[in-house]
């Protein structure tokens, strides 16, 4: 067969694919010469709206058609009808996160053309200078990852194939049949579905959130603009609208402009003048939504809540009477699993009158569609647990090291243990598999019953730099790659033994939702810790968002925090902690450093830096440090306080002593601990305290604060 000849068969399967409302995928495996030489036949069939991944723009692709793999998640909300992912020519590699986010950009009758080597897998890509932590190279990791994918695409008998020395096979399609087509009597929706989350929507109620969860491709987004538009011409004066990045509420905005007429849209704000009075709906990353208050009428739209921490989204439904939770079921923004199993539980104790609504009905393609089935199986979106086995006193748990070459070939292990991952963690991508897989230094400990992984850590080895370049990296002169640990403490900390120390960092660790609170996740750190001592490790240390019962888990282990980032990351809300356990005689003195400097700044943090840290965080960290006894001159400030009417500011030295002893000393960390730390250590205003305690003013706040004093003095002896 020809080129000219598979071009023309080509086109005749993409007109099958349409009539089923289906999209497909073509597999191009030969040189980059061949390739380029294949993808542009196709390309000048169809380049209206079409979109070309690859790291340099072909002559024949305009500007505005080529993208990088890196600025993927920018075309999120866009629609094309084909896709070329060059992972073969010069510089070229598979990036499984673009991978991802673009094949949903695809419509019914779309194709998303793949390019690779014809022995793709037997060395890694030009992807994998992304994996190659210091000191290692690219070209000398395994490639366990990209063989997976070339053994799974071989096996698949849904997908085209065009290999360098044969004909285009193409796989048969069923004959066109009726789809249904979702339309409804809503003329702004697109299905049924979409019409039933859009009239859900305009029934919100205060205190009664609804939870809408979606597959991609389903229109969760598109409702959200929908109902927008139709809250806006009910007179609603402000809308907010949050996600993990602008580019997710892209859709919203896009059917917020398109049913709103009248509308002007300035970047991520969208507003309307009406009656002299502005409305206006406005996109609000996490971070900056956390210190934002919500009032008596709020309204607050989260978008992608699955790729948010359950305690930002705690934080948001207690502020905000009236919010509205979507979230993808599985995809890369964030599992849906993972949604239900961390923030339903408490949504259900604080908001029992919450509502749900799930969309099921594909919008661009239709039920059955052999792109979202293929791209579910390559980049395992769809990876779950196996139910956890009962508890039998005959057949305790146990620990289990995987190889790393026998878990890539045992798809059924390989999908339970990152299915654990994805439950458990809100930021799990699909290119944490390939990282699973292939990233150097890296080990897997499962805690095993039966068949069943109820438990799983991941861990990788940092530190080990010689004392030359130690010294540079902690003075800003070199940032090698990986070793985020390591390199945080001796940047930030100023420490240089934390880069010549050998350290592993516990990147995660995961616990099955059937199994929590029974001990799994302690009895599978201890094995680790146990196991840093074996191998000579000095320093074992995580990296986590700052949230006050992961940080209990890892302080009763034996961590100690040694950093807290200083802003709100992006897309999460939370600070960056980190904490380290020594293994070894050396990393007890680098241990004990580096927590010593930590909490003597932190005072000092707190006033400037760390103002609007949650107070529950501080409670904690507080927690962690040392306080002398108080001194007879103290005590006498405190009785002033407690017993008298001595002005509270005036005795501020010996308060905060107070506190720090109580947290230290196992003091309850109640209403009391975070009102007085809010107050003492980081100077919150009366004002701010009188929203959080719904108090009346200035007055109510310092009546509230001086009987938590006089609890605490009592407490204290």
């Amino acid at each position: 067969m020809t080129d000219v000849a598979a071009v023309q068969a080509l086109e005749r399967w993409r007109e099958q694919l349409a009539a089923q409302r289906w999209r497909g995928l073509l597999w191009i495996a030969a040189s980059p010469e061949q390739c380029l030489g294949r993808a542009l036949a196709i390309w000048r069939q169809d380049s209206t709206r079409a979109l070309w991944i690859a790291p340099q723009r072909p002559a024949e692709v305009a500007e505005s058609a080529w993208l990088p793999a890196g600025k993927a998640r920018t075309r999120l909300g866009g629609e094309q009808t084909l896709v070329v992912f060059d992972a073969v020519s010069a510089g070229a590699g598979f990036d499984p996160d673009a991978f991802g986010a673009l094949s949903g950009t695809l419509v019914a009758g779309g194709v998303l053309v793949l390019l690779t080597p014809p022995d793709w897998g037997a060395r890694p890509d030009a992807d994998y200078q992304r994996l190659a932590d210091h000191p290692h190279r690219s070209v000398h990791l395994a490639s366990r990852y990209l063989q997976r994918l070339a053994r799974m695409l071989g096996a698949a008998t849904d997908t085209a194939h065009w290999p360098a020395n044969g004909d285009l096979v193409l796989p048969s399609l069923a004959s066109p049949g009726e789809h249904a087509s979702g339309a409804c009597e809503d003329p702004a929706c697109a299905t049924q579905d979409q019409a039933q989350a859009v009239a859900r929507l305009m029934r919100l109620r205060r205190r009664r959130p609804l939870v809408i969860s979606a597959d991609r491709g389903r229109g969760k987004s598109a409702a959200l603009g929908i109902a927008c538009a139709r809250w806006l011409a009910r007179g609603e004066r402000e809308i907010l609208v949050t996600a993990p990045r602008p580019a997710a509420v892209e859709t919203l905005f896009e059917h917020l402009q398109r049913h709103c007429p009248g509308a002007r849209r300035d970047g991520q704000v969208v507003s309307l003048l009406r009656d002299g009075q502005t409305q206006r709906v406005c996109f609000m990353a996490p971070d900056a939504l956390a210190e934002r208050g919500g009032g008596a009428g709020s309204l607050l739209l989260v978008d992608e809540a699955a790729a948010i921490p359950a305690a930002l989204l705690a934080d948001w439904l207690a502020r905000f009477p009236r919010i509205v939770f979507a979230t993808t079921v599985h995809g890369y923004e964030g599992s849906g699993r993972g949604f239900a199993l961390r923030f339903l539980p408490h949504l259900q104790r604080h908001a029992p009158d919450w509502r749900s609504c799930t969309l099921t009905t594909p919008i661009r393609w239709a039920d059955g569609d052999p792109l979202e089935a293929l791209t579910r199986r390559l980049l395992l979106l769809d990876a779950e647990p196996r139910p956890a086995l009962p508890t039998s006193g005959d057949a305790p748990p146990v620990l289990r090291r995987w190889r790393r070459v026998a878990l890539a070939s045992d798809e059924s292990r390989l999908s339970v243990i990152f299915g654990l991952l994805v439950q458990a963690h809100y930021r799990t991508q699909p290119s944490d598999l390939r990282r699973l897989l292939d990233g150097p230094g890296v080990s897997i400990t499962t805690l095993e019953r039966g068949d069943s992984s109820l438990a799983v850590a991941l861990c990788c080895e940092e530190g080990g730099f010689s004392a030359e370049l130690a010294e540079r990296v902690a003075r800003g002169e070199r940032r090698p790659r990986g070793h985020l640990l390591a390199q945080s403490l001796a940047a930030h900390a100023g420490s240089r033994r934390a880069l010549t120390s050998r350290v592993r960092r516990i990147m995660r660790i995961a616990v099955h939702a059937d199994a929590r609170r029974q001990g799994h996740g302690q009895q599978l750190l201890a094995a680790e810790i146990e196991r840093a001592r074996h191998d000579g490790i000095d320093l074992l240390g995580a990296s986590f968002g700052a949230d006050p019962e992961l940080m209990a888990f890892w302080h009763a282990m034996g961590f100690r925090a040694v950093r807290l980032g200083l802003s709100r990351e992006t897309a999460t809300g939370e600070h960056a902690l980190m904490v380290v356990m020594p293994v070894s005689e050396a990393g007890q003195a680098l241990s004990a450093s580096l927590v010593e400097r930590f909490h003597r700044l932190l005072p000092t943090l707190l006033i400037y830096e760390l103002k609007r840290l949650s107070p529950t965080v501080v409670v904690a960290l507080l927690a962690e440090g040392q306080a002398p006894p108080l001194s007879a001159e103290q005590c006498r400030d405190l009785d002033d306080v407690t017993l008298g009417r001595r002005e509270l500011a005036l005795v501020r030295p010996a308060l905060q002593q107070l506190v720090r002893r109580g947290l230290a000393g196992g003091a309850p960390h109640d209403d009391d601990a975070w009102l007085l730390v809010a107050w003492l250590f980081q100077a919150r205003s009366s004002a701010w305290l009188a929203d959080r305690l719904a108090l009346g003013g200035r007055r109510e706040v310092e009546a509230r604060l001086r009987e938590a004093l006089t609890r605490w003095r009592a407490w204290a002896g």
